[in-house]
């Protein structure tokens, strides 16, 4: 995607170095573009944990370039070279970071075993890096092919509102920042926007980091998408009044059952979408599904976060970040940063090879390679 008119990813290789990891630090927009050089394992692995990068698709890439740092630093220090307990090391540490995306393990599992098959030291690091490539080539291409699949379902609702502009309503931001390129809930968006259907996207704000005010208001801002910031307890009500056409989410890890984790509070959108008959999609590139697990409310593992962020909030004031105080200090707080959408709450599923069921006997068919 392009920011002021150049073309981004959201993480690669520093062109006069590529022993450097660059990427978009969050932490700063919408209010400052700041690109973070990345030389070492543990500095990813602290920019996954304090979410300088997140999004499932990007977590993944992030961590295979991870792992493609640890081998260039068994090559600089002697007492590391050929050490695959530095590997093994390296691959924990990266896993420990976030236990929700499962693009994350998946994407240090696949380097671990891509790293094994080198024979010398300058072997694994060929083969790291070359899978890191890989890793992130094939998520920005699955998303691409997401969009051309959702584009689908906007133009149907298109035709049927004789010229109105389509109402969208998205839940944190599954954007092109949440992956290395196009997004998975967004990528029909822009899909959409860029072939003159007329569109428009409520923007659920997504407490209490506000991923959706910050970062998907910014992404479509940018890419010149109609859209709208509102409170996250506001969705209902849009639903009831006719407001709403279709949603779309993202999800951080689905069954094979098709029961969905994402960001909290996509749960009770869920919810209101069933409730008012508006069609509820989640897109997902494949490497979110986890095909291990059956029961998302038992099985897939819900990330707290520090009460901090509950009881803070950030913002840009006189041209400076400040931070304050919004809840008494002395108040606990929960900060659950993901919630599980049962099955049968979601419409459908829009993956790179099109569009299913969210049941165990619809993706099995679209994917069948991972039939029992």
């Amino acid at each position: 995607m392009k920011v002021g008119g150049t073309h981004f990813r959201t993480i690669w290789l520093k062109s006069d170095d590529e022993r450097v990891v660059q990427l978009i630090d969050q932490r700063f927009l919408p209010h400052r573009f700041v690109i973070e050089e990345v030389r070492t394992v543990e500095q990813m692995a602290r920019a996954i944990r304090e979410m300088h990068v997140r999004g499932a698709g990007l977590i993944g890439a992030s961590a295979g370039y991870g792992m493609y740092l640890a081998t260039i630093e068994a090559t600089l220090h002697p007492a590391l070279s050929g050490s695959d307990q530095h590997l093994v090391r390296a691959a924990a540490q990266l896993q420990a970071t976030r236990p929700t995306a499962v693009n994350l393990s998946r994407a240090v599992e696949r380097q671990l075993m891509s790293i094994g098959e080198g024979k010398t030291t300058q072997e694994k690091v060929t083969l790291a890096l070359r899978t890191a490539t890989l890793i992130a080539d094939e998520d920005e291409e699955q998303c691409r092919l997401i969009g051309q699949h959702g584009l689908k379902l906007i133009q149907e609702i298109a035709r049927n509102k004789t010229g109105k502009p389509v109402n969208v309503l998205t839940h944190c931001n599954a954007g092109w920042l949440a992956f290395v390129d196009y997004g998975s809930a967004t990528a029909p968006i822009y899909a959409a926007h860029d072939t003159g259907v007329s569109l428009h996207v409520w923007v659920a704000e997504t407490r209490p980091r506000n991923q959706g005010s910050k970062l998907t208001a910014w992404e479509l801002a940018e890419h010149g998408v109609p859209h709208t910031v509102i409170a996250d307890s506001a969705a209902g009500h849009l639903m009831q009044h006719g407001e709403v056409d279709l949603v779309i989410v993202g999800t951080d890890r689905t069954t094979y059952t098709g029961d969905v984790a994402n960001k909290v509070g996509t749960y009770l959108k869920a919810l209101a979408a069933n409730d008012n008959s508006v069609p509820f999609y989640v897109a997902l590139p494949s490497t979110s599904f986890d095909w291990n697990m059956r029961d998302g409310l038992k099985e897939i593992p819900i990330e707290e976060r520090g009460p901090e962020e509950i009881k803070h909030a950030d913002g840009w004031l006189d041209g400076q970040h400040a931070e304050v105080r919004i809840a008494p200090e002395e108040t606990r707080a929960a900060n659950y940063a993901f919630d599980v959408t049962p099955r049968h709450l979601v419409t459908g599923l829009i993956t790179e090879r099109g569009i299913c069921g969210a049941n165990e006997k619809d993706i099995r068919a679209l994917f069948p390679e991972h039939a029992p």
